[in-house]
């Protein structure tokens, strides 16, 4: 049975073995895989803290807020782990006639800079997803004029097997770049449709509370969900 120890030594081993021969474009694209892996589980754990896509007592506060419930709305979202409860409570408290507009305002400003902070590093992961295909192609081009300078020295006593292993080692790069683009791209894709549907569910939110149903309305008064 094989130690850990020796699993874990047989990795290092591989690993040193590619990068001797995919050059400084191999470390490369190591360092971004390894960048963008701390920043995937670091956007996972402030998702997942921040409650997003988990706002079904904010919906049940908006729907008590809706038969004229302001109280076990309030209590609602009390309960709930939600990063939007701030711009919904306030939205939910409203303002007077002549200071809706602004107090809408101000809703909608909170939202959006809760937004920014769930997109920071969204920039980063999208770079990455685009870049390294491109760094990897870069690696198989300089390793494919380094193959045919060789061929070129070798003149008439040219060996195919010779030509055919510098073209691999070439190609190892772009497979590389492949292989770190790949799944940061999907990461990518996911965290951003998540911050995009919540985009959607706050903009729906604060207007339901700033406008409730018609058949309900008459029920509150500006200040009554305060």
């Amino acid at each position: 049975m094989m130690h850990l120890s020796d699993v874990w030594s047989g990795l290092l081993g591989s690993l040193a073995e590619v990068i001797a021969i995919g050059g400084p474009v191999v470390v490369l694209l190591l360092a971004l895989s390894v960048v963008s892996a701390a920043t995937v589980l670091y956007k996972f754990w402030q998702f997942r803290r921040a409650g997003v896509g988990r706002h079904r007592r904010v919906k049940l506060a908006l729907a008590a807020y809706e038969r004229g419930d302001c109280k076990t709305a309030e209590a609602l979202l009390s309960d709930s782990q939600s990063y939007l409860v701030a711009p919904v409570k306030r939205a939910l408290r409203g303002g007077t006639a002549d200071d809706a507009s602004a107090v809408s305002d101000r809703c909608d400003s909170e939202a959006e800079a809760l937004f920014l902070r769930l997109e920071t590093g969204l920039g980063f992961l999208d770079m990455v997803a685009q870049l390294a295909p491109l760094i990897g192609l870069f690696g198989t081009v300089l390793g494919m004029i380094e193959a045919f300078q060789g061929l070129q020295s070798a003149g008439t006593s040219v060996d195919p097997t010779v030509l055919a292993g510098g073209i691999w080692v070439a190609l190892l790069t772009t497979a590389a770049g492949l292989a770190v683009a790949m799944p940061v791209a999907a990461v990518h894709g996911w965290l951003s449709g998540a911050v995009e549907r919540d985009r959607v569910f706050a903009n729906t939110a604060l207007r339901q509370a700033f406008a409730p149903d018609a058949d309900c309305g008459a029920q509150h008064t500006p200040r009554e969900a305060a």
